[in-house]
């Protein structure tokens, strides 16, 4: 449900961009498949679910990529892969389990703090690592932001039991500002996104 309502809003920014010139075809391949995977997002911290592998292989994926895009000039073929290589596993297996371990569902990542901090991450990344320009690199973090944005959502009214007229016990966990009662986790995220303040672009539009 949360892919494909993601999947939905993303096809549709994605063409209206494509219509009014902001970008080619394949940015629209990679805005739908953005705002698709910020659908997925908020359950990276359930355990044991098809999200949370996922999420942690794209990631692993792309930090692969940006380190070899990184280094392509000043290391070897041979050891920029082996780089390549310790971070895709370190991500997708050390860093999972890890994340596995100190995290639960419907915490941290189902706040409006957590889309905040993807979606500068993803600026930066964008940015910082690909090389695309500032324009580009806040419509990735906005294509991250709107998916999360979706399945948070989408969260909050499945916890409304519109036959019962009655809130389910759920509600309120999915779309809030932060995770109330877990402070540590939340000035962490806090922090992580004033540090990545620095290195995002100024706001373009």
């Amino acid at each position: 449900m949360h892919v494909g309502a993601a999947a939905v809003v993303g096809a549709s920014a994605a063409a209206y961009g494509l219509s009014a010139g902001w970008w080619q075809i394949g940015q629209a391949y990679v805005i739908v498949s953005l705002v698709a995977l910020g659908g997925i997002m908020p359950d990276i911290d359930a355990d044991k679910s098809h999200s949370m592998r996922l999420v942690f292989t794209v990631l692993a994926v792309v930090a692969a990529f940006a380190a070899l895009a990184l280094t392509r000039a000043d290391l070897s073929h041979s050891v920029a892969g082996c780089l390549a290589l310790g971070l895709y596993v370190g991500i997708r297996d050390v860093l999972g389990f890890l994340f596995r371990l100190f995290t639960r569902h419907r915490a941290s990542w189902h706040s409006l703090l957590a889309v905040v901090v993807v979606s500068f991450s993803t600026i930066t990344v964008s940015y910082r690592c690909f090389g695309q320009p500032a324009v580009l690199a806040w419509c990735h973090g906005l294509a991250m932001a709107s998916g999360m944005l979706v399945h948070l959502l989408l969260d909050e009214c499945c916890s409304v039991d519109l036959e019962g007229a009655r809130l389910k016990r759920s509600f309120g966990t999915a779309f809030k500002l932060f995770d109330y009662r877990r402070p540590i986790a939340t000035a962490l995220m806090a922090v992580a996104a004033l540090l990545m303040l620095p290195g995002i672009p100024q706001w373009p539009f």
